[in-house]
């Protein structure tokens, strides 16, 4: 196809850590990768540093909560308006929030298609919001129908999040593409034996490790509280991730009694994580509130056995390739108890399950999907 002046805007951005950068990262590398141009157009961040001529900072200031996000200022100047946006053919959002907005005003007036991708189900994090969280997440769906009925065609990563925003009111095109990783980096992880034993895990031991942020949304808890149950001295639990929820998780851990039985690493380099999901002998994942989890793919990649708990898309991503257990501690734990030394799932099920996620299958379908949609009328 003909190539593409594609416009990102995105509420969160490097160098901060988490599914929807490493979502949007990846689909702006690919399509590059295709010979498209991506701009992306981002708040400033703390320690941000691109020099690169591709992503645009706009000002911003902190939230009053314990997040990463900020507060964005929908700021640019003229030389970028005039010699970016309004050269764009496409404006693609990943946010129903500032960046979100401004980007569909943009793409309104100058008459282009907009595409919004749904990362996040907003009414999961109500708990951030200091008002009633009811009226909390009622407000959130509300913003989430209001926006995805602006764009011309929604994507979602599952089916199950297709489903959601039906029953929330969209009625708006939604397309299932599945957000993509780079599937060969994972499959190369290898089983290292002297990295388990950095770790703690000895011999005939069994490591059941966790990837990802460390947030209460992310139901980390269940996997402390399952390990106290399991009450099996040859487990040990490895979590990878940070966030503003640790303290609160280390808590727990001592209180449960499993602190000798778990290793907090903070953060960790992506180029570390193949050998680590690799190295364990399952990949559990007690989270329910994700649209996708990137990690399960990079998990299956990388030939991993994983225990997911019980929830639609977690459902659409494994299908037979995993471990689905309901979300309370006595079922992770009697599925803990259960792991096989060395995993207990055929390397080529996983790796077969984790094509589908691959980022060329995602760019294939971007692409058809860009190509399918009209210029609407500019306005004024």
């Amino acid at each position: 196809m003909e190539p593409l002046r594609v416009g990102f805007f995105t509420e969160i951005y490097r160098p901060v850590v988490n599914g929807v950068v490493a979502s949007v990262e990846a689909l702006a590398g690919g399509l590059r990768g295709r010979g498209h141009e991506v701009y992306c157009f981002a708040p400033h961040m703390p320690g941000a540093a691109d020099d690169d001529g591709l992503v645009f900072r706009m000002p911003s200031l902190p939230l009053p909560t314990r997040t990463a996000y900020r507060l964005t200022l929908p700021l640019v100047s003229r030389a970028n308006l005039n010699g970016i946006i309004k050269r764009l053919t496409i404006v693609h959002v990943h946010s129903p929030f500032v960046t979100g907005w401004m980007g569909l005003r943009y793409a309104r007036r100058y008459g282009m298609p907009i595409v919004y991708t749904y990362h996040t189900q907003l009414e999961a994090y109500a708990h951030y919001v200091p008002f009633e969280a009811n009226a909390t997440r009622f407000a959130a769906s509300q913003l989430t129908r209001a926006f995805a009925n602006q764009a011309d065609a929604v994507v979602v990563p599952t089916p199950a999040m297709a489903a959601r925003l039906r029953e929330l009111g969209v009625r708006a095109r939604i397309e299932i593409v599945p957000s993509g990783i780079d599937v060969a980096r994972f499959a190369a992880g290898r089983r290292d034996e002297a990295l388990r034993a950095r770790l703690g895990v000895g011999a005939g031991e069994r490591m059941v490790l966790y990837v990802g942020r460390l947030a209460k949304e992310k139901n980390v808890e269940l996997l402390l509280h399952a390990l106290a149950a399991a009450n099996d001295q040859s487990l040990k639990l490895v979590v990878a991730g940070d966030g503003p929820h640790r303290a609160e998780l280390e808590r727990v851990a001592r209180e449960s009694g499993v602190s000798a039985a778990t290793r907090f690493l903070g953060a960790v380099v992506r180029d570390a994580l193949p050998d680590l999901y690799a190295s364990a002998d399952a990949f559990a994942m007690p989270s329910t509130t994700e649209t996708q989890g990137l990690v399960l793919a990079e998990a299956l990649a990388a030939g991993a056995f994983v225990i997911a708990a019980d929830a639609p898309q977690n459902r659409d991503v494994l299908g037979n390739a995993g471990v689905i257990v309901p979300p309370a501690p006595q079922a992770f734990a009697a599925a803990l108890a259960a792991i096989p030394l060395g995993g207990g799932l055929a390397l080529t099920e996983a790796r077969r399950t984790a094509e589908s996620f691959s980022i060329e299958r995602q760019i294939d379908r971007m692409q058809a999907l860009y190509a399918s949609l009209g210029r609407p009328a500019r306005i004024a």
